[in-house]
């Protein structure tokens, strides 16, 4: 009873073995290994499979113990199996949803840095347009007069004028051009 005890442990021992052999192994196009119960996708080159489900002896003869343990198991079990694994859809590794998103944001990114430069365009317009304005005001001769935050009105002497077109001049440059 002992014995029959043991031949059921060392049979159950070697069924994980087969399983654990049932395993494919290649090496992916970033040079890592990849270790699956799938087949690999079709872009790696047969050279790049190191191992594969029965391609070892041990995986060859592991194969029939477990067709032959298997209560009802024909020789066409293990094609069946093959056959779900081609049936399963191939992944390219490029999630489609995620490209979309990337996409939209890189559009949304763009838009947004179309709309603050035209808006940075039509602000420089506006300044340059003002900055004209003053300093034609200023070549006309006309007396000009700021008012103080006091609220007294202080009317532009030559200095004053001088530092003014001065100022009217670095604005045209920085926003005519």
């Amino acid at each position: 009873m002992k014995r029959i005890g043991q031949c059921l442990v060392l049979g159950l021992c070697l069924l994980a073995g087969a399983v654990a052999q049932a395993q494919w192994q290649w090496v992916d196009k970033d040079g890592r290994k990849v270790f699956s119960d799938r087949a690999p996708p079709p872009d790696i080159p047969a050279r790049n499979i190191l191992r594969q489900p029965g391609s070892s002896a041990r995986g060859v003869a592991a194969a029939p113990v477990a067709a032959a343990s298997a209560p009802g198991a024909t020789a066409s079990a293990p094609v069946a199996a093959n056959e779900d694994a081609a049936a399963t859809p191939r992944l390219s590794g490029v999630d489609k949803d995620l490209a979309e998103k990337k996409k939209l944001a890189e559009a949304a990114a763009a838009a947004k840095a179309r709309a603050d430069a035209e808006r940075l365009q039509k602000v420089k317009a506006d300044n340059c347009e003002r900055a004209k304005a003053n300093k034609a005001l200023m070549d006309s001769g006309v007396r000009v007069s700021h008012t103080k935050p006091n609220g007294e009105r202080e009317i532009l002497d030559d200095a004053g004028r001088a530092a003014e077109l001065k100022r009217i001049q670095t604005v045209m440059e920085t926003n005519c051009n």
